[in-house]
């Protein structure tokens, strides 16, 4: 697991048109939101990305971008933002390597039934690349206007 401080691991995934995202793209000029979502257009997860979403303007205006990741391919990304009209940009990462480099990628139980998954969890990255927040297992209920009020305060 990550920690504040710690450099942000950087990445190139692939967003929902195809467009490859690498987070060292950012550094210099932009913070950025790392949320990491078990899975498209389910309960929890739509109300995330619809708060982010919400949100767009405000995140804008501190200079930070909101960058979604979950193991649903493009084609579910691009259903997903169709359907709740998303602003946020939702990243692909279906072999799992990076919610790994995160600390996301760890066993559930759910129903008596173990197997792994992406444990809900957001980083704040700022200009320089270093993690300012590691926020592991969150509720996605009011959790976008959190992360704002953190990302304002940096």
């Amino acid at each position: 697991m990550l920690n504040p401080g710690d450099t942000a691991p950087d990445f190139s995934l692939e967003e929902t048109d195809g467009e490859r995202i690498q987070l060292s793209g950012f550094k210099g000029e932009k913070n950025v939101v790392i949320y990491f979502y078990p899975k498209d257009d389910t309960p929890g997860c739509t109300i995330e990305a619809q708060d982010f979403t919400a949100l767009q303007e405000q995140f804008d205006a501190a200079d930070t971008v909101v960058l979604g990741i979950s193991r649903d391919d493009c084609g579910s990304h691009a259903a997903f933002r169709d359907k709740y009209g998303l602003s946020v940009k939702l990243l692909s990462d279906p072999d799992a390597r990076v919610c790994g480099q995160y600390g996301v990628w760890q066993e559930k139980s759910k129903g008596g039934e173990k197997k792994m998954g992406i444990v809900r969890s957001t980083f704040i990255v700022d200009q320089a690349g270093t993690l300012r927040h590691a926020l592991y297992g969150v509720s996605a209920e009011g959790h976008a206007q959190e992360v704002l009020e953190k990302v304002k305060a940096l």
